[in-house]
């Protein structure tokens, strides 16, 4: 489906500035259809005069729609909809409204967008709240609906982004107070009483003064919270977060404007405490994890430390030798919790990771002399289980290739580890020993990355010779296992 801006630029003369502000009336039009009880449908004026393209719609949460189908990019002749044919003419808002009940529509009305002397856009207003009876509630609605399309012919709403900001900004159904110029309360739908008896108000929040009742309720000390005082004293458009330390509710509010003058304001509330509760455990959550992976971390030091200890104890070559291997094994695996205890979810970035393992098994390794090991490419983000195989198999190569490739060199020697992602991430290992003397006999540590390479990573491991000398080790495993 064609976006606004594709519309406006295919078939209208709008220039940028017409469509940025008109994008932006959309993302706050929901509010209005809200309040109205009804479907809006936005025409944009096409640029050779022959009619109408409808650039956005949008259906009310309050109540039944009339337009079940998406009109988006459906063109409209000139005739076809005489109500629009007039309001591109005079520049003015067509009402049709019951004479006893002069808040309901009778039937479909216009409202033109004006920007410089011009209309760039008519709203088209259908709704069936004819069918519902009228209470306060519904009054108040209306006639706010009513103000704010006003507001809209003047380019007085939307209002911007105003003070504050919350993720969870309320919607006309999760809580309606309408405030005077005092900021009293003269109107509060049950959704918002509601919320405000969760924030520990005892009795009615009518004609209350929002924003010193709301202060009083959240018991924080020191200073007042400005950015409160301002959304809930309905004197500047914003949202903000009111709590008491167990109830949680969010704020916006919307200044009106009649003939010119200030003239009080909306204020929707919502309540948010089990969003924030879900949100706190979250965290909650994701600090033992992290917590949990730190005392793993440790305790993996501790019995690598022990296993180093032990080699150093030893006189016999073949134990040392064993016990060097298990504790680069453990030291690998020790590298990837460290990380996960820093970063927060079960995704890490294996680019840090290779970095340590890499200087962790030039430490431990004994064939490593003056030589240089090399780290090109990008890993990428890996998941925790994947990275841990990966960091496994990573360390028996990088380690096999200091002991049986550069380490046995007379000179200076060089080991590549290379990543490239792609379809498939190849990870290559490569030194210039004096290579393969007859066929590849593997020993436990190459059985362990083969192992974990087809088991744990669903991959490849190839073992080869370079065309000059040295070895080359190349694994290969699915994109998918990344993030």
């Amino acid at each position: 489906m064609a976006t606004l801006a594709d519309l406006a630029r295919e078939r209208t003369d709008l220039v940028d500035a017409d469509v940025d502000f008109l994008q932006s009336y959309v993302s706050e039009w929901s509010l209005l259809a809200d309040l109205g009880f009804s479907d809006l449908t936005m025409w944009l004026p096409t640029w050779n005069e022959g009619g109408f393209i409808a650039g956005a719609q949008v259906r009310p949460t309050t109540g039944p729609t009339r337009q079940p189908h998406d009109v988006v990019g459906q063109f409209l002749a000139k005739g076809r909809n005489l109500l629009l044919d007039q309001s591109l003419v005079s520049m003015k808002s067509i009402l049709k409204r019951q004479d006893l009940r002069p808040l309901i529509p009778q039937d479909s009305e216009v409202f033109p967008i004006l920007r410089e002397g011009r209309v760039i856009a008519i709203v088209e207003r259908t709704s069936n709240i004819e069918r519902r009876a009228e209470g306060t509630l519904e009054r108040h609605y209306l006639e706010v609906f009513d103000l704010l399309m006003q507001m809209s012919i003047k380019l007085l709403f939307p209002q911007g982004a105003g003070v504050g900001k919350t993720s969870l900004p309320p919607r006309v159904g999760d809580g309606f107070l309408r405030i005077d110029l005092d900021g009293n309360v003269v109107f509060a739908s049950p959704n918002a009483v509601s919320a405000c008896h969760r924030l520990g108000l005892a009795f009615g929040i009518d004609g209350q003064h929002l924003a010193n009742t709301l202060m009083r309720l959240t018991r924080s000390p020191g200073p007042a919270d400005e950015s409160l005082m301002l959304v809930a004293g309905g004197r500047a458009a914003g949202e903000t977060e009111v709590s008491n330390g167990s109830a949680y509710t969010s704020l916006r509010s919307i200044p009106l404007v009649s003939d010119g003058k200030h003239c009080g304001a909306v204020v929707l509330l919502r309540d948010i405490s089990e969003l924030r509760r879900r949100e706190n455990a979250l965290l909650t959550k994701d600090a033992t994890i992290r917590e949990i992976h730190h005392r793993v971390k440790n305790n993996l030091q501790t019995v690598a430390a022990l296993l180093r200890l032990q080699a150093r104890g030893s006189d016999s070559e073949e134990v040392r030798s064993a016990l060097e291997e298990a504790q680069r094994r453990v030291g690998a695996i020790a590298t990837v919790h460290e990380t996960l205890a820093h970063e927060p979810g079960t995704v890490i970035n294996f680019d840090e990771v290779a970095q340590r393992l890499i200087l962790m098994v030039r430490d431990m390794t004994r064939g490593m002399r003056q030589g240089s090991i090399n780290l090109t490419g990008e890993f990428g983000m890996l998941k925790s289980e994947h990275a841990t195989a990966l960091a496994m198999a990573l360390t028996e190569l990088v380690s096999n290739g200091i002991e049986h490739g550069i380490g046995l060199r007379e000179t200076d020697g060089a080991l590549t580890v290379n990543a490239k992602r792609g379809e498939t991430l190849v990870v290559t290992v490569e030194d210039d020993g004096p290579g393969l003397k007859g066929d590849l006999v593997e020993g436990l540590g190459l059985q362990i990355v083969r192992t974990i390479v087809t088991q744990d990573l669903h991959g490849s491991l190839d073992i080869s010779a370079r065309e000059n000398e040295g070895v080359i080790a190349r694994i290969e495993i699915p994109i998918s296992l990344e993030v």
